[in-house]
């Protein structure tokens, strides 16, 4: 999620726990040390594109790390903010814990994928019942965090984490209901997916992406579950096979391994670009759901030197008309 929502998240779990003389002084705590586990991001380099991707929601927002990192940010913000507000280490300690163990498992909610089980485990979590940036989520958990920061009132941060648990309990219903439609989308095409995921689109829970593997070949969808459903049927896309896609690619070269690495953050759904068939894209996200139209993904040069890695491809770039297609899907017209 972004920061604001994760610092949020954070201020009210320590509000609404902490005792009245320390309520601010949790807040703030709570709030920066909620935060603090997207420092990762700074973990990158120069020369490996790819780096921020393996650290990116790995180790610092691990449940096994809660301790740890907590710590750090406790140990940091007693002595600048929390020792003059009258408060000892280990309360500092205990409410820095809080707020950072919000972190990772709201994290795991959206659909980027959470190491939470590190070192145990790899495996990136998604439950995928929010989008990582939805206002409806956010503004009123602002709106209940301030309150009770400023009128020293801990039940309306109550409310808070209330209304972020209902919220999250909706967006699995509406998961449920999307996947549902997905698997009659496939059935009536008579396929049979080896996977398929849905996913909620940016800032709502009512238009999802479909996206599922059926013949070595990708397709994607659009549904809308409001009161009413509507479909909008997308593109396809083959799988990517290395060996007949991309046969230049040495066997043990850096560019190789690169590959493997985008596979395991995009959980395999990969495919070459439908324009320039020396990038490969992550298929489960695009601007407009029922389109195969990545917004991230590798790039590689057959000209490459043995060790050289792929470049990294961004394009968030929106048009006019793949705004207007995506909002008309919102709003469920055809």
């Amino acid at each position: 999620m972004d920061p604001l929502t994760q610092g949020m998240l954070g201020a009210a779990l320590t509000l609404s726990v902490s005792k009245r003389k320390h309520l601010r002084t949790a807040a703030v705590l709570g709030g920066l040390s909620g935060m603090a586990p997207d420092l990762d991001v700074l973990i990158r380099s120069s020369q490996d594109p790819l780096l921020f991707l393996e650290y990116h929601r790995q180790f610092t927002h691990s449940l096994l790390f809660i301790p740890f990192g907590s710590l750090f940010c406790a140990l940091v913000l007693y002595y600048i903010f929390a020792q003059r507000n009258a408060l000892t280490l280990p309360q500092t300690w205990f409410y820095c814990a809080l707020g950072y163990s919000t972190h990772g498992v709201l994290d795991a909610c959206n659909s980027y994928g959470t190491q939470l089980l590190w070192p145990i485990s790899n495996e990136r979590i998604s439950l995928n019942v929010i989008s990582v940036i939805d206002p409806m989520f956010t503004l009123p958990l602002m709106v209940l965090v301030i309150g009770a920061f400023w009128r020293f009132k801990s039940k309306l941060a109550r409310i808070a984490m209330s209304w972020a648990l209902v919220y999250l309990t909706i967006g699995a219903v509406q998961k449920q209901r999307a996947e549902t439609i997905g698997w009659e989308i496939a059935l009536k095409r008579q396929h049979t997916p080896v996977m398929l995921e849905v996913k909620p689109t940016l800032a709502n829970m009512l238009l999802w992406k479909v996206v599922y593997e059926f013949d070595n070949s990708y397709f994607v969808d659009a549904v809308r579950v409001g009161a009413h459903v509507k479909t909008y049927p997308g593109e396809s896309a083959a799988k990517l096979d290395i060996v007949t896609d991309l046969p230049w690619v040495a066997q043990e070269s850096q560019q190789m391994a690169d590959i493997d690495r985008f596979s395991r953050f995009s959980s395999g759904f990969l495919a070459l670009d439908l324009y320039d068939q020396q990038r490969i894209i992550d298929v489960r996200y695009s601007m407009v759901p029922n389109k195969i139209d990545a917004l991230w993904s590798i790039e590689l040069s057959p000209d490459a030197n043995f060790s050289d890695h792929v470049k990294y491809v961004v394009d968030r770039v929106t048009t006019p008309e793949s705004r207007g297609a995506f909002i008309s899907m919102l709003l469920g017209r055809d």
